[in-house]
């Protein structure tokens, strides 16, 4: 595949992704005290359903494009502290796996009725750290190097 295709593609699913993370805690936890605790679980439990629809094709696409491109610069991966840009690329690739453990952990909370409104929380506010560091790292490993 291309490496357009597969920026493009990555580019689309990382929007919808960070786009939902951003919506989630700049948003919804704005509004929290505001609508009470029992509507704030309704509103959870919605986007949860809604999420473990969409999100798993939007992870999918995002990773494996991500992955496609990791491969055509896997001669760089290859010694991470030679150049600012590998060790920003491996930076940037220990994020994103562990925002897809995030993501795991989430949907299986999730699927089995045991995320509580404390986990809702905590895991958004890692995976909107991680995912603010993400982009910064994207954009800064072509501007550091």
């Amino acid at each position: 595949m291309s490496h357009s295709l597969l920026i493009t593609l990555h580019l689309f699913a990382a929007i919808m992704f960070v786009g939902t993370v951003f919506f989630e805690v700049l948003i919804l936890e704005g509004i929290r005290k505001t609508v009470g605790r029992d509507t704030m679980r309704t509103v959870e439990i919605a986007i949860g359903k809604r999420a473990r629809r969409i999100m798993p094709f939007v992870i999918l696409v995002l990773y494996l494009a991500g992955a496609g491109m990791a491969w055509q610069y896997r001669g760089v991966l290859a010694h991470p502290f030679d150049s600012t840009f590998a060790t920003l690329l491996w930076l940037k690739i220990i994020l994103a796996i562990s925002v897809l453990i995030h993501f795991i952990t989430a949907m299986t909370l999730s699927g089995t009725g045991k995320l509580k409104s404390v986990h809702f929380r905590y895991i958004h506010l890692s995976v909107f750290t991680h995912v603010v560091l993400i982009v910064f790292l994207a954009k800064a490993m072509f501007y550091l190097s």
